[in-house]
Order: C-alpha cells, then structure tokens, then sequence
C-alpha cells in the first residue's frame, strides 16, 4: 500500500516538473529574438542616422539646411545610394546589410522604415527635425518598435 501511494506523489511531481520544463522551453527563443531585434534595429539606425539630415544640406550640417522638410527619396535611389535621413522612409523587407547582402541569423525577420517631419514633437520648426520609425517583425508574430530624431544641424 505504502508503496502505491509513493509511485503516485511520485508521479504527480513529475508530471508537475515536466509541466513547467515544457512550458520554459517553449518560450527560450523569445529572448534570442529580443536580442537579436536589438541588434538589427541598431545596426540600421546607426545606418540612418550617420546620414545628412537632407539632401539639400551641405557635408558636416553647416550651415543648416533652411527649406521645407522633405520625405523620400530623390528619383530611382537605392540602399546603396541613400545619403540622406528621408531617403530610408518605406524600406521595407528582409534585413540586409547597406550593400544588399543578406544578414546570417536574420532568417524569418522582416523591417520597416517610416521616416516623417517632427520637429514639432521635440520643441522645434517642423522641418528641424525628422523622427525615424523602425518597425522589426521577428520569427512567432513579436513585433518591436524603435524611433530615433535626427535634428537639423
């Protein structure tokens, strides 16, 4: 008799152990993908915002570019040939490096970049700041935004 009642606490405990066990292992990637969405949004920022606030706007930002603030693009551009903040406003896809070639470890991440006037937003003209929306979807439907300023200097 004693030893039907030890298999069965014996086995309630396990099934408990087991329990907890499947349930921690099935959320160990999240933190990987945190991290790694970290990493991809600062490599792109890091990108973005070495660039010059406009195209208009001089090497070094002196003296401040002094028109309306602009989004885009000008003409057929590429990654490659971004020089200015705007130009990054709706790259979207598979992360890549600023030469195109694929990110390893990046595998079923996807970006999105907005980039709009807001100077407003920061105590300043309109057009002397512009904020940079990164969007990153990774692997299990978890999205992460990141936003950045890049002011008019």
């Amino acid at each position: 008799m004693e030893l039907v009642i030890t298999i069965v606490i014996i086995s309630v405990a396990i099934a408990g152990v087991v329990g907890a066990f499947s349930l921690i292992a099935g959320r160990s990637a999240d933190p990987l993908n945190e991290t790694r969405a970290i990493k991809l949004a600062q490599l792109y920022m890091d990108e973005i915002l070495a660039r010059k606030y406009d195209e208009q706007t001089p090497q070094g930002g002196v003296p401040k570019y002094s028109g309306a603030c602009t989004i885009g693009p000008e003409g057929a551009e590429s990654r490659s040939t971004f020089d200015d903040v705007d130009d990054y406003d709706g790259l979207t896809g598979a992360p890549s490096s600023a030469t195109g070639a694929s990110l390893n470890g990046y595998q079923g991440f996807s970006i999105s970049i907005r980039v709009s006037c807001a100077g407003v937003e920061v105590g300043l003209a309109s057009s002397d700041a512009k904020r940079i929306d990164l969007q990153i979807a990774a692997p299990g439907g978890h999205s992460f935004a990141f936003s950045a300023y890049r002011a008019n200097f």
